[in-house]
């Protein structure tokens, strides 16, 4: 009896991996979903839609993006984490959301290590000091100066409670002295367009999400927290050099599957991520959207990922930041 039940469990292994292997051999044969947790216009959509057509030319089949904001980028990396691990379903995340989150919400509903696969980082982008032009400001030592003479009187856009543009909106708060309010929005592109419109003063985002309006007019840009200049916007000084030194921050951008999903069929999906993003049209953008491509393998960004967990894990904790 006790041997029977062993040849019918290792029949039943051999079965599920013999399924497994025909499974990834015939994969994809139907469209692939890159689920955007914001809402369009940011740089998350932004770099899900530099590799979505490229990836799409590669693999052979359409390649979707499906934007599904809301929650703090809750909702859509949720609804990764829940579908089906069969490669068609996929997170372009933000790091914001994915290991700061963790930190933030009691019940997020999803674990960035053991709900996600890894597949690849797409792009690394720092952040830019970006006002509404009506404000009587023209440089970061004039904000600084204008907002402890009037504290509470200007307010700053975040994509989020606990988004990255909410860390660095506290980090600033903390490191100028000043008191300047909290507006959350469902991502990048409503607060951009809040900012245009005066609703709110303030948004400290990445580049892709402010350059062209920068370069037009529509908002003025102070600085960029990175340690060097924007090819994009070559007249904005760092922080460093406009008087702010040491409040340097990046974002970055990769793409997730669920956990379970076929070894086999995340190398694939890398081999088809690191083709797009090396292409000279997708660098052109990047570059002209001021964000820097970078790539990596699945396990390279499965050790960034808990290195970053446990990096901001300590930023938020030492910052006392928690949810509005």
């Amino acid at each position: 009896m006790l041997k029977n039940i062993k040849l019918i469990a290792t029949s039943l292994i051999c079965i599920f991996f013999a399924s497994a292997g025909v499974q990834a051999q015939s994969w994809p044969n139907k469209p692939i979903t890159l689920v955007v947790p914001t809402a369009p216009g940011g740089t998350t959509d932004f770099s899900a839609r530099l590799v979505a057509e490229s990836m799409s030319k590669t693999l052979g089949v359409p390649v979707l993006v499906d934007n599904k904001p809301g929650g703090s980028g809750n909702i859509g990396n949720q609804f990764v984490a829940r579908s089906k691990p069969d490669g068609y379903t996929l997170l372009v995340s933000y790091s914001g959301y994915h290991v700061g989150n963790p930190h933030l919400f009691k019940q997020a509903g999803w674990d960035p290590i053991r709900d996600f696969a890894p597949v690849g980082m797409m792009t690394v982008a720092p952040q830019v000091i970006a006002i509404n032009p009506k404000l009587p400001i023209n440089n970061l030592k004039e904000l600084i100066s204008y907002a402890k003479k009037n504290p509470g009187k200007l307010n700053y856009a975040s994509s989020g409670s606990g988004s990255i543009q909410h860390i660095a909106g506290e980090l600033f708060k903390q490191q100028t002295g000043t008191f300047i309010t909290h507006i959350p929005y469902r991502g990048s592109g409503p607060a951009v367009q809040d900012l245009i419109g005066g609703q709110v003063d303030m948004f400290i985002t990445t580049p892709a999400g402010v350059v062209s309006q920068i370069q037009a007019g529509s908002l003025r840009g102070l600085a960029v927290t990175g340690k060097k200049r924007l090819g994009a916007l070559p007249q904005m000084p760092t922080t460093d050099e406009a008087g702010l030194p040491n409040y340097e921050l990046d974002s970055w951008f990769a793409m997730f599957a669920p956990a379970g999903t076929n070894p086999e069929i995340i190398q694939k999906l890398n081999l088809a991520l690191g083709s797009a993003l090396n292409s000279p049209e997708a660098r052109t953008r990047a570059d002209g959207a001021g964000t820097t491509i970078q790539t990596m393998t699945p396990a390279e960004l499965g050790d960034f990922t808990r290195k970053e967990l446990d990096r901001w894990g300590k930023v938020i904790q030492t910052s006392k930041m928690t949810i509005d």
